[in-house]
């Protein structure tokens, strides 16, 4: 195969052109500190504002309420970790989900060794939340609710603005981690109903290194970076100003797509899916069958190796991935299939396809040929793995 086939854009984006031309400028000419007080300080705030604004506008929120940050993982930890240490007075319990991203499993963990403990509510078999169980799991010392909107690892859509009537209810706080959904999807705070929302600039045709964290302006949280006071005080550091110049223009860019390209990758998805189905047979679609993901397709090929299958794929030009790329490092099955009440062995005949902007339906006619001649081989010869 002489053309590459990019199917792994759950795990990251190319940056945009015009993403990247945006940023140019200030790497040389306008490479003032947005703290300063002179015309250069002024040029970088101003460009900082703008970005700011252009964020805001995608979520439907105050430009103030944006906090720029390093990336998802940042956003996640401060709402975890500052929630904690706002309200630890008043309780400090914590509930999230057993699929969460390790950005918010890990902080929750971390919290141990300060008296916190969390509640991880299980999902179905679709990877859904069951709203009973959040109810149920509440005490007088629940003091934030964290449900990621959409998972990466298999698309699972969540009913966050249900789940936000019933954190209101009990007055506790609300985050989810919209990593995923941001610039893919209309994403609404007010309609969600959060009071933190976590974003990142590489998932959307941005930059690597640079994210954000809406904060409704009620919301009570401590600052866990401390330093200049940068980002009114809630987050000290001198800003990332061409990350966050190209995280703007990139949700500018995603506003103007939100409404064509989710539908477009979804029929995409759905052809693939359809094709995958009556070519290769005997597989599992993982996650829920329409509350997901327009871009996301994680199968498990019964009696097929899923490393087997990204290596051969990948060596054919084809490049996808067996689960979260944040999390390829660790060993161990995925925790969030495992969630599903899927078996180790049908973890490991597990896929993840993810499409994008750039896929054509040539792009998956030709990797749903390249997929079914590979696990056949696999079947044929390991019938039994």
């Amino acid at each position: 195969m002489t053309n590459k086939i990019y199917l792994d854009h759950a795990a990251t984006t190319p940056v945009d052109p015009r993403v990247a031309e945006a940023m140019l400028p200030f790497f040389t000419e306008q490479f003032g500190n947005p703290s300063s007080q002179h015309s250069f300080g002024r040029d970088a705030k101003a460009a900082v504002e703008k970005a700011r604004s252009q964020v805001a506008s995608l979520i439907n929120s105050e430009p103030e309420e944006i906090i720029f940050t390093s990336g998802g993982t940042e956003s996640d930890n401060f709402a975890i970790k500052g929630t904690a240490f706002a309200n630890m007075a008043r309780g400090s319990h914590i509930i999230t989900s057993t699929i969460e991203h390790h950005a918010v499993h890990d902080p929750c963990e971390f919290l141990k060794q300060f008296g916190f403990e969390t509640t991880f509510i299980p999902v179905d078999k679709n990877g859904m939340i069951n709203l009973a169980d959040i109810e149920k799991a509440i005490t007088d010392r629940t003091i934030l609710i964290s449900v990621m909107h959409a998972n990466n690892e298999m698309g699972t859509i969540q009913p966050v603005s249900d789940v936000s009537i019933i954190a209101k209810s009990h007055g506790i706080q609300l985050h989810t981690d919209a990593v995923q959904t941001f610039g893919q999807i209309p994403v609404d705070v007010k309609q969600l109903g959060v009071d933190m929302l976590s974003i990142s600039g590489h998932k959307i045709y941005g930059p690597k290194g640079i994210g954000a964290i809406y904060i409704k302006k009620s919301t009570k949280i401590t600052p866990f970076m401390h330093g200049g006071g940068q980002e009114r005080g809630l987050r000290s550091s001198t800003l990332n100003v061409p990350g966050i110049v190209g995280l703007g223009r990139a949700a500018e860019i995603a506003a103007d797509m939100i409404n064509t390209e989710p539908l477009r990758q979804s029929t995409l998805r759905n052809n693939l899916i359809k094709k995958l189905q009556e070519d290769v047979g005997d597989l599992k679609l993982n996650g829920h069958p329409s509350s997901r993901l327009p871009n996301n397709i994680n199968i498990s090929f019964n009696n097929t190796d899923g490393e087997f299958l990204m290596s051969s794929l990948d060596i054919s030009g084809i490049a996808c991935s067996t689960g979260s790329a944040c999390s390829s490092a660790g060993s161990g099955p995925s925790h969030v299939l495992h969630a599903l009440g899927l078996s180790e062995r049908m973890i490991g005949c597990s896929l993840r396809l993810t499409l994008g902007r750039s896929t054509t339906s040539e792009d998956l006619n030709s990797a749903a040929e390249m997929i079914s001649d590979l696990v056949k081989k696999a079947r044929a010869m390991a019938p039994r793995f």
